[in-house]
């Protein structure tokens, strides 16, 4: 960690507007499940958590996954609701981030089939996925009705009101990881015969229903993914038209940022079409949505994710800290990508974004999961 790193990421200072959101710079906290809320509702340990990022210099808080309404939407007790009872926490949260210059969206989450049938929240709820399978295919619970994807469609619609009454700059929708908006974009968990058998269908109802809520002037960003929580090689497309025939309804549909989420945000995704672009990079080229990458920056190790307890020995990554911003300087100079969000990086060091600017990578305090609170990671 000796290489200069000064005025490497210059180009990421600039400032960006979408819609509401007014960035200083393209650096974000990305969503970071803590289970630090009581009973769901935020409280001073996290405005403050999230106030000392802003003041670290990152542009824009994407708050951990909080869970829209419904007894089948969540599975931890303490992960944070967008809900009524929940508002009063939030405000202090976003009013904290605020006061720091920062922007701040909650992601909205519906953790689907992976619920499973032994949750501590709302015990004996049965999970709501697509077809009524589990990520491996396996029969789990029952395919969701109807008029229950409707209440679905609603609880998102509500959530993202709620959200504007409370002062946030706009929302995330949560279609990764294998939670319930990606089961539905996933073929393996979405066996349904009607209509939301064509996978898009309930990840843009629920996209225009937001919409809808909020106005056209609130932004709303879409994570989504390849990989599913401990299941690292699966892939919701297998080529560029693939990833095309998904991303683009979302777009259409009132999508304004893409979060592509990977756990190596510089390898190619599709190498045999293009032997450098990045999975950011293909959702920029095929829809010109704005887009913001994700995996592994500023950490020595892969992800493992919620679940993962198995894997006993992280996973080194080979190439160094300072080759690695090299490379996310490169993919933002060649137009990959708008913003750049970095998780453990920030749990450990709430000051990475200045220190890095100020050529201070030696001060970073780097992330030890050991010794720093976060779920599954």
């Amino acid at each position: 960690m000796g290489a200069p790193t000064r005025g490497l990421l210059d180009a990421l200072h600039s400032p960006l507007d979408v819609r509401s959101l007014h960035l200083r710079n393209r650096f974000a906290l990305a969503p970071m499940t803590r289970e630090m809320s009581p009973g769901g509702i935020p409280v001073a340990e996290n405005a403050e958590h999230y106030r000392a990022r802003a003041a670290g210099g990152v542009a824009l808080i994407i708050t951990e996954g909080t869970y829209v309404g419904g007894e089948a939407s969540g599975h931890k007790v303490t992960v944070p609701h967008l809900t009524e009872p929940a508002a009063d926490g939030w405000r202090q949260v976003v009013d904290a981030v605020h006061a720091e210059g920062s922007a701040i969206v909650p992601q909205l989450w519906h953790v689907g089939a992976l619920r499973g049938t032994a949750s501590p929240l709302n015990p004996g709820v049965p999970p709501q996925s697509p077809s009524g399978l589990d990520l491996d295919g396996r029969p789990l619970g029952e395919p969701l009705r109807t008029a229950e994807i409707d209440a679905v469609v609603a609880s998102f619609a509500e959530a993202a009101a709620l959200a504007r009454r409370i002062g946030f700059d706009g929302v995330e929708l949560h279609g990764a990881h294998g939670y319930l908006l990606d089961e539905f974009l996933w073929h393996r968990t979405n066996q349904r015969e009607d209509r939301y058998g064509n996978r898009t269908v309930l990840p843009t109802e629920v996209v225009k229903a937001v919409r809808g809520a909020v106005g056209d002037d609130l932004a709303i960003v879409f994570r989504f993914s390849q990989w599913k929580a401990d299941h690292y090689t699966e892939r919701i497309a297998e080529t560029p038209r693939d990833l095309e025939s998904l991303l683009v309804p979302l777009v259409d549909a009132g999508v304004d940022v893409l979060h592509a989420s990977t756990r190596r945000h510089w390898l190619p995704e599709f190498p045999e079409d293009d032997p450098t672009l990045s999975l950011a990079g293909w959702a920029k080229r095929l829809t010109e949505a704005h887009v913001i990458t994700v995996g592994s920056v500023g950490v020595d190790t892969e992800f493992r994710g919620a679940g993962a307890a198995a894997e006993k020995v992280p996973v080194v990554i080979r190439e160094s800290l300072e080759e690695r911003l090299e490379l996310l300087a490169e993919q933002f100079d060649a137009g990959e990508f708008d913003v750049v969000a970095l998780g453990r990086a920030l749990i450990a060091d709430p000051a990475w974004v200045e220190k890095v600017r100020d050529d201070r990578l030696d001060r970073v305090v780097p992330f030890d999961r050991t010794r720093h609170t976060l779920s599954g990671a």
